[in-house]
């Protein structure tokens, strides 16, 4: 018999990832059987610990904090959503060729659209953060057509910065697009709120007055977890319509991970009912 597959999650820290459970459901509705292992990766060792697993016989691995530049620079293929973010988070051995994947934009249109039925096409989107979590789902935005988006950061030249990689293609498909600073922003009628900062993680105060949204607004927060943040806090002071935190996104871009390796399409469903659950 076969030995299974080999697959990790490769992240500093990386005891908190849920990445091995959620794959261990995918593969048990598939009927496949893989072996999937948080990897603790030292600081500086990125290019010497993925390269040991793949030459190992790994078969893929899924790339986490503070990693996901290096497996952009790692990587021999890559798609145009990573040469778009200067970053990936999923990794694929093809004949020995390391290709590179960017599944977190994927993920959050997914849940977004798909799960909680909101359209980002014609709405007015704000993202606060110009870090790599937003490098990583600017452009899947941009491609769902939105009336507008704006990039704000505490450092507003690096979300100057940022929008100018999505230019072009704004300027082709008739999306304004602007930046500015988090002190810019003193009121709006913004319909999808994104939080891209690590606010949540920290729980320092989000840092923006509470009257930005429009009457039907969804605030979304790419970070999980099973209390509440400083953004669904401020959120709910700010009488968002809907409310969101960022484990959807986790479960679709896993499962476009899984797609990539295995060929299969998991019901994420079912995965988020168990993790809500447990």
């Amino acid at each position: 018999m076969a030995a299974p597959d080999q697959y990790v999650v490769i992240g500093n820290p990386i005891e908190h990832s849920k990445s091995p459970e959620i794959h261990s459901m995918f593969a048990d509705q598939i009927g496949i059987s893989i072996e999937y292992k948080k990897l603790l990766c030292p600081i500086g060792d990125f290019s010497k610990v993925v390269s040991e697993f793949f030459a190992s016989g790994g078969r893929g691995a899924n790339v986490t904090v503070p990693f996901k530049l290096e497996a952009y620079e790692y990587s021999m293929l890559r798609s145009s959503r990573v040469e778009h973010a200067k970053a990936a988070n999923t990794l694929l051995s093809k004949n020995g060729v390391i290709a590179a994947e960017n599944t977190d934009g994927i993920g959050l249109v997914r849940d977004i659209v798909g799960n909680i039925e909101f359209p980002i096409a014609d709405q007015s989107v704000l993202i606060v953060g110009s870090g790599g979590a937003t490098r990583g789902v600017l452009l899947p935005i941009l491609e769902e057509r939105p009336k507008a988006i704006m990039v704000v950061n505490r450092t507003p030249e690096k979300a100057y910065q940022l929008i100018k990689t999505i230019e072009v293609e704004a300027n082709r498909t008739g999306v304004d697009v602007a930046s500015g600073g988090l002190l810019d922003l003193d009121d709006g009628e913004f319909d999808l709120v994104v939080n891209a900062t690590s606010s949540s993680l920290s729980d320092e105060l989000f840092p923006l007055g509470t009257n930005l949204l429009g009457r039907k607004a969804l605030a979304y927060d790419m970070m999980y977890g099973k209390e509440e943040t400083s953004f669904t806090k401020w959120a709910q002071h700010a009488k968002a319509h809907k409310v969101a935190d960022g484990l959807g996104m986790l479960v679709e871009q896993a499962a476009e991970s899984f797609f990539l390796w295995c060929g299969e399409r998991p019901n994420t469903q079912a995965v988020m009912e168990i993790l809500r659950s447990g």
